[in-house]
């Protein structure tokens, strides 16, 4: 399978319910996907709720906010409750805590970003995914176009960053992969 709309509709159609990680390096394109695939879902007359790691990590802590996301929304879709958490609000390069946002629980629920498909949540996963994205080169140029040029020097240590977690982690190996 391929990370293209033929394979979101692929995947769409053998998801109901349960969790679905979408990891991968940034710039990967993950977020595309996640958002062609709740498209595909919806399409299909699934709901799912779409919550991106972006909302809970920052420069100074790629992944440590981790119990943040287990007890605001994983906790939350096990006990069958609406989520509400805090997204990280982006000023001059620094997160802030934004107003809490409330979502309507839904029995898919998709986690999209950096270190979704952690180990640590692994036998929890309907579906873990991992998109590629091509060469770091590509990937950094992909997420400064997106994030801006005064973001490089951040976005370039987040990969090295990234890649080691990865590695530790060996995420990718827990993963379909998709793109």
């Amino acid at each position: 399978m391929t990370g293209d709309v033929v394979g979101c509709a692929e995947l769409a159609a053998q998801l109901r319910s349960g969790i679905v990680a979408i990891d991968g390096p940034s710039g990967a394109g993950k977020s595309q996907f996640a958002d062609r695939l709740v498209a595909q879902l919806r399409d299909r007359g699934v709901h799912s709720v779409l919550v991106r790691t972006d909302d809970f990590a920052t420069w100074d802590a790629p992944v440590s906010w981790w119990d943040e996301l287990e007890d605001d929304v994983l906790q939350a879709f096990r006990r069958g409750h609406d989520y509400r958490y805090h997204p990280r609000i982006w000023r001059d390069g620094k997160a802030e805590l934004g107003t809490r946002v409330w979502i309507r629980w839904e029995p898919l629920l998709i986690i999209e970003g950096v270190s979704s498909a952690r180990r640590r949540v692994a036998d929890r996963l309907t579906a873990a995914l991992w998109l590629d994205g091509g060469s770091a080169t590509d990937r950094l140029e992909r997420a400064v176009a997106r994030d801006g040029e005064s973001e490089r020097e951040n976005l370039g240590r987040w990969q090295q960053f990234e890649s080691g977690w990865f590695a530790v982690d060996d995420t990718r190996s827990r993963c379909r992969i998709v793109g």
